[in-house]
């Protein structure tokens, strides 16, 4: 099992920068697939980002409303995924959530919420226009 621990979120202005952090607990962390998530006010989760357990070339994903802003990355030495955001825009007001699953294969890539049994707490991200 895993425990992730989501932080960095706070309040920023349009065309500002925040970077999450996705810290987990266990030996075994780069094992896992890890995603982002994201809900906000009145609004289904939506996916933002993912990275296989195998960092390299093909291994990370990014929904359309994100890409070339956000960067996701991971540190399997410190436990710890990283969310880079620029650019940001009054839309990516949300709660951020980050999600770990066992991974059988080093470059799976997993965008279904649904698919990860390992979520962390929620880091809230405000951006004024």
């Amino acid at each position: 099992q895993v425990q992730l621990v989501a932080s960095g979120g706070g309040w920023v202005q349009a065309g500002g920068s925040l970077r999450l952090s996705c810290a987990a607990s266990g030996r075994t962390f780069s094992n896992y697939a890890v995603g982002w998530f994201r809900q906000a006010p009145g609004k289904e989760r939506e996916f933002v980002a993912a990275v296989s357990r195998s960092t390299g070339s093909g291994s990370t994903y990014y929904a359309d409303s994100v890409k070339g802003r956000f960067t996701i990355s991971r540190d399997n030495a410190k436990n710890t995924v990283y969310l880079p955001m620029n650019s940001l825009k009054p839309e990516d007001t949300a709660v951020y959530y980050c999600a770990a699953e066992p991974a059988r294969t080093p470059y799976r890539i997993i965008t279904v919420g649904g698919e990860y049994d390992y979520w962390g707490q929620g880091t809230e991200v405000t951006v004024s226009s």
